[in-house]
């Protein structure tokens, strides 16, 4: 019985240290990469099924997922960005009238779409593999 738990008291601390020797993973920010020359992509679903940007430089390719919540369509839409990725239409003038008027900081989502981002826009940029 001692052996055994020991064994197993053995195997997680080599697991743990096996941890912490691992090669931790690269995150650049959005701003970096782009620095750095990287051509933003279109807006596109990870596998996650999140929306983002696929930043490609001579280093690989690297996803950005989108920190959007909303976005303007046209002077009489708006859509929420849900975190699955999924776009629910919202009435602009409803939304307008409950926030106190128009938001000049909501993007466009045409923008997004094309690649047309600003760095507030954008949240982490992970490796792609593969």
């Amino acid at each position: 019985m001692f052996r055994r738990s020991l064994s197993v008291a053995l195997a997680g601390f080599v697991g743990s240290i096996l941890v912490f020797l691992a090669e931790p993973a690269v995150a650049e920010s959005f701003s970096s990469l782009v620095k750095k020359g990287y051509a933003v992509g279109k807006m596109s679903q990870g596998k996650s099924g999140a929306l983002g940007w696929v930043l490609s430089g001579r280093d690989g390719k690297q996803f950005c997922r989108a920190k959007v919540s909303l976005a303007v369509v046209n002077k009489q839409t708006l859509v929420s960005i849900l975190a699955s990725g999924r776009m629910v239409k919202i009435d602009r003038a409803t939304f307008e009238a409950g926030i106190g008027g128009p938001d000049p900081s909501i993007p466009l989502l045409a923008d997004l779409k094309a690649g047309r981002v600003e760095p507030r826009h954008v949240g982490a940029c992970t490796q792609q593999r593969g």
